[in-house]
């Protein structure tokens, strides 16, 4: 059921895509991709896009889409010896990379950060100068947000289809194949330790920068530049904040592989000693690893990146192609250890419950 409705909400998404690039090409307002001001430019890969481009463009990857998501939800594994099936499959990839992660600029991470303060914004009004909430999420930020969401949904319809194609468990993809050594507990927990400490290094030059320029350090900026962020109400303090965010997020990070990512510690009194729910770490985390290739993808783009005298402003993101890909493998080396029975196929028992618990005892034997 789960399988067929992801399958169709794709075809949807991209049949709907088309008749918009029919559309725009055809001369029809709201086209995204449209010059706009520097207030309301949202960086994006194709950001000034000439219309005659983009929207056949749209139309063939849009119809196209639709049908390959319906063949890829309707077919079942083909037979061996049966060609078109890494064909349809590849397809999907490609467009899930090119939705989720090319396309896309800061614009998921941003509004994943800001999300608590627009939902307050929402009752009480934005502050300051803005007019209203739509000066922040207008048409051409909501069209990147459509379009990642759509890099998310082929995701999952290759995932599932992929499954499909290796006799794998719909739900859990395992197999009747023994467990790598690389996917057991054990050896999950090696590397994604390694994975964890990659995540937290990667993102160290932006922090060390954003709390250097609000203490007045100008680290790897021009004293123009450092000037005019401190002519700008609460442009430093937001750097300082993101900063913040930045080491809150690392020291959550350490919890993949520590045994108080499994175990409530005893200073969380109301819940010490229980079982941390698997997806109340995985939903978060890996929603964080992905919204970050973007971003960093689009400090790559930024002009200025490699001067020597202002590498601080977009240098340290593209970091977070680094940091987001790390803090992915860290995510599912925690979901490879924390995985149990499946419910669906009944794999996984009684080995890997034998194995989870040896798990278990090195995280808690590491962190002591």
């Amino acid at each position: 059921m789960l399988k067929t409705t992801l399958g169709y909400a794709t075809a949807l998404w991209s049949l709907t895509y088309g008749a918009l690039g029919i559309y725009w090409a055809t001369g029809g307002a709201g086209y995204p991709f449209a010059p706009v001001d520097d207030d309301h430019s949202t960086a994006s890969l194709l950001e000034g896009a000439p219309v005659g481009v983009v929207g056949p463009t749209m139309v063939a990857l849009g119809l196209l889409g639709a049908v390959v998501a319906v063949l890829m939800t309707r077919r079942e594994r083909p037979a061996d010896g049966q060609g078109g099936g890494w064909v349809l499959q590849g397809f999907a990839v490609v467009m899930a990379v090119l939705l989720a992660l090319v396309i896309p600029d800061y614009t998921p991470l941003a509004t994943l950060a800001l999300s608590p303060a627009l939902l307050v914004f929402a009752f009480t009004g934005v502050p300051g100068a803005q007019d209203g909430i739509g000066d922040i999420l207008y048409w051409h930020r909501v069209n990147i947000l459509i379009i990642f969401v759509g890099g998310l949904l082929w995701a999952a319809t290759a995932v599932s289809y992929h499954r499909r194609l290796s006799n794998a468990c719909a739900s859990c993809g395992r197999d009747d194949r023994p467990l790598r050594p690389w996917q057991t507990p054990e050896g999950a927990l090696r590397w994604g330790r390694r994975a964890v400490l990659i995540a937290v290094v990667a993102n160290l030059p932006y922090e060390l920068t954003r709390v250097a320029w609000y203490f007045g350090w100008e680290l790897g900026i021009t004293h123009e530049f450092h000037q005019m962020m401190a002519d700008t109400p609460g442009m430093l303090e937001m750097g300082l904040a993101m900063a913040a965010m930045g080491v809150a997020g690392s020291i959550l990070t350490h919890g993949l592989v520590q045994r108080w990512g499994e175990i409530y510690p005893r200073w969380i009194w109301f819940k010490a000693g229980r079982r941390v729910p698997p997806l109340l770490a995985i939903i978060p985390a890996s929603t964080v690893a992905v919204v970050l290739i973007p971003a960093g993808l689009m400090n790559l783009r930024l002009p200025g990146t490699h001067a020597a005298d202002s590498w601080g402003v977009a240098m340290p993101g593209t970091l977070w192609v680094v940091w987001g890909a790390a803090l992915g493998a860290a995510t599912y080396a925690y979901y490879l250890r924390r995985r149990t029975t499946c419910r669906r196929c009944g794999r996984g028992a009684p080995e890997t419950a034998a194995l989870t618990s040896r798990s278990g005892a090195l995280v808690a034997h590491s962190s002591e």
